[in-house]
């Protein structure tokens, strides 16, 4: 029901693993309140041809309103997603952006700078997940239609905020979680019953780091 329920949001809105539990040095801080940013239409992009170095890690941090989280790239698993996610964070296609969809003890959802949720960056990737993987908590996967082949990918991405949603595995799954989970539970706190946020939950930056 759950998989069936996440699939028809993301129509409407137009579009096993874990994760850390041990605090971020956000602590125990509250959200700022802050106003969304104005939706921006940030034009087609193409998508990156090169491949990350597979002999590197990369991770995304991110910069929100309600502190800090950082995700690691699941480069095996999605390669192509990973570098894309990767080109547009250095480009700065995800800054001042908002969490347009929150829903409680199941996920948060970003990556649309018109806050519409049917933007994205005029390219499509395909990661498909294997079979039987599990979408748990502090997972991170990407938002796709349910016309979509499965591992189909633009710019939303989902954080994984229950303990095993019972997703099907058709959403590419890029990474985890390594660091500032009570920042995701923080923001996943946040959602409405019409699956929107109750108070704007600004992403500031997405920068990349690598090892």
């Amino acid at each position: 029901m759950r998989g069936a329920l996440f699939v028809l949001a993301l129509l409407t809105l137009g579009a096993g693993c874990g994760g850390d539990d041990e605090p971020s040095a956000s602590g125990d801080r509250e959200c700022e309140s802050v106003d969304a940013p104005a939706p921006r239409n940030p034009g087609a992009r193409q998508a990156p041809t090169e491949p990350l170095d597979a002999s590197k890690t990369y991770e995304l941090v991110f910069a929100t309103s309600c502190g800090a989280f950082t995700v690691e790239l699941d480069l095996d698993r999605a390669p192509s997603t990973s570098a894309s996610l990767v080109a547009l964070a250095r480009d700065g296609y995800f800054d001042d952006t908002v969490f347009h969809r929150i829903v409680p003890g199941f996920v948060i959802q970003g990556g649309d700078p018109t806050q519409s949720g049917s933007g994205g960056p005029g390219y499509k990737t395909v990661d498909a997940p294997p079979a039987g993987s599990r979408y748990a908590k502090g997972v991170v996967a990407m938002a796709k239609t349910q016309v979509e082949a499965p591992g189909t990918s633009g710019s939303q991405f989902f954080v994984v905020t229950g303990d095993d949603v019972g997703l099907p595995a058709d959403y590419a799954i890029v990474g985890e979680v390594a660091e500032g989970l009570d920042t995701v539970e923080r923001i996943g706190a946040l959602g409405g019953t019409d699956e929107r946020p109750t108070q704007p939950v600004v992403i500031n930056s997405v920068t990349v780091t690598e090892s």
